[in-house]
C-alpha cells in the first residue's frame, strides 16, 4: 500500500487490489486507480502503520458511536456478505469489539482531525473541505 500511495503521488497509476469480503481473500482482478491531486486513504487501521502516517498530507479520524457501528456491520454483513445474526454478534464479541479497542481507538492520536459524528457533523467538514481548497 505505501508503494502505491507513493506511486499515485508521485502521477502515476497503479493496478489496486480487489478484496473479496465474502471470501476473506483478495480477487485475482485488479482495479486499476489513476493519480489525481487529491488521493482519499481510508480504512480502520491506517493509523497504526508508521510509513503511512508519515505519507499523509492530512489525517483524519471519523468517529462513531459504538452502537452505530454495531448496527452497520449487522446490516451490511447480513445483507451484503450472507451471514447470520449470530455469526455477526459472535465474531463482533470474540475479535472486532477487542481488536477496536486495542488498535483502532488509540490510533486516534495521530490524526490532524477527529471528526464526532461522521457525516452529520457539518462544522468539521467544513473545516476539512477549506484545508484541503488550500493545498490544491
Amino acid at each position: 500500500m505505501f508503494e502505491h500511495l507513493e506511486m499515485l503521488k508521485d502521477g502515476k497509476s497503479i493496478e489496486k487490489p480487489i478484496y473479496d469480503f465474502a471470501l476473506h481473500n483478495r480477487k485475482k482482478e485488479k482495479e486499476i486507480v489513476e493519480a489525481k491531486p487529491i488521493i482519499i486513504l481510508e480504512g480502520i487501521l491506517i493509523f497504526n502503520e508508521v510509513n503511512l502516517i508519515d505519507i499523509m498530507d492530512i489525517k483524519v479520524f471519523v468517529d462513531t458511536d459504538a452502537d452505530v457501528r454495531i448496527i452497520r456491520r449487522i446490516k451490511r454483513d447480513m445483507l451484503e456478505r450472507g451471514r447470520s445474526l449470530d455469526s455477526v454478534i459472535d465474531q463482533y464479541l470474540s475479535t472486532v469489539r477487542p481488536s477496536h479497542l486495542q488498535f483502532v481507538e488509540p490510533s486516534k492520536r495521530y490524526a490532524d482531525l477527529i471528526i464526532p459524528e461522521g457525516g452529520e457533523n457539518e462544522v468539521a467538514i467544513d473545516i476539512l473541505y477549506q484545508k484541503i481548497k488550500s493545498l490544491v
